[in-house]
């Protein structure tokens, strides 16, 4: 059994900066990144959470980031956004760029965000969750190193890949889903390696393209995508458009831009953002009455919206005012905090 260690809200941000500034992440950075954390921890998003402070120091560790680098927005006529990340993390970039999405997607109806040149390790329910709280609807996609095969493969040629969505809901928490096209998002394999639990059948090949369940063979191997041919497509998709669409790294590219240092991978992301009220022609009552309808219509036969369990797990978290890591993990991060 996994001992646990309570750690008070307050804390989170406390520890993550900490460890953060401790790296080499500069006051800027560090605190996009550890809002980041914060929100994924209080959700009981474990994968995403603290757990990310590691990959965060050691792609400090392998020397290919700038934790101080501030980015450049380019915020031209078009619907378009571009926010270049100069070689740091995502997360400060989008942060200084989203309220231009945000104005362009009132204005325009549709816009797209174009995140450059970033190292990217964090989750993309929150950043599409800022959309759906502004009221517009929004999609993320992102790529990332090449450790997963497509269907029929046996090597590595597609990124987990994950892409997120968010709808907004008045007065409730919003529809949103994000997921990883491999049937098993990378960190949740590092956290089954350190918790010595095997993976479920079918998430993953060994290096000479056998099925495995062992997490460092895994690790060694490939992933595989959920859903065989259909999970690969959205994958191959995802790669398009958060690659070569914006101008950006594919995974394979991601892959060879480390040279074999760990760390979170380099490479771009796209956000796009709707406006209901443009797309409705003004009816956003009425519509939002149906997605209402439909919403009932899933949770009245027994079945559960995606992030219900999360936003559950959000208000127990904030009602007791902690949260739970495992203890080795807690040690982990204290000793990288210098504590």
């Amino acid at each position: 059994m996994t001992t646990v260690r309570q750690i008070p809200l307050q804390e989170i941000k406390k520890l993550s900066l900490s460890v953060l500034g401790r790296a080499g992440y500069g006051q800027a950075h560090a605190q996009a990144i550890s809002d980041m954390l914060y929100t994924c921890q209080i959700d009981d998003c474990q994968s995403h959470g603290l757990f990310r402070l590691l990959m965060c120091e050691q792609t400090m560790r392998a020397g290919k980031i700038d934790g101080h680098v501030q980015p450049h927005i380019v915020n031209g006529d078009a619907a378009i956004v571009r926010a270049d990340a100069r070689g740091g993390m995502s997360l400060l970039a989008l942060e200084q760029a989203l309220p231009t999405l945000i104005e362009k997607t009132r204005r325009y109806g549709i816009a797209a965000m174009a995140i450059n040149n970033c190292f990217h390790f964090s989750a993309l329910w929150p950043e599409v969750e800022r959309l759906s709280s502004a009221g517009l609807a929004g999609l993320a996609m992102v790529p990332s190193h090449s450790w997963v095969a497509p269907a029929g493969g046996t090597r590595g040629s597609l990124g987990t890949n994950p892409i997120a969505f968010s709808w907004p809901r008045a007065g409730k928490d919003p529809f949103t889903f994000d997921f990883a096209t491999s049937g098993f998002a990378r960190g949740e394999i590092e956290l089954y390696m350190r918790a010595g639990k095997p993976l479920p059948e079918g998430v993953a090949i060994d290096k000479d393209g056998k099925p495995t369940t062992d997490p460092q063979a895994a690790l060694d191997g490939a992933m595989l995508t959920f859903g065989g041919y259909k999970g690969s497509a959205l994958s191959i998709m995802i790669e398009l458009m958060a690659g070569p669409l914006i101008d950006d790294l594919t995974s394979l590219e991601s892959m060879e831009f480390a040279e074999g240092a760990g760390g979170a991978p380099y490479h771009g992301e796209i956000i796009l953002a709707f406006d209901p009220q443009h797309f409705s022609a003004g009816r956003t009552a009425e519509n939002d009455a149906r997605a209402e309808r439909l919403f009932a219509d899933i949770i009245d036969q027994g079945a559960r919206l995606p992030s219900q369990r999360r936003f559950a797990a959000r208000a127990r978290n904030l009602e007791r005012a902690y949260v739970e890591i495992p203890q080795a993990l807690y040690e982990d991060l204290t000793a990288l905090s210098g504590a």
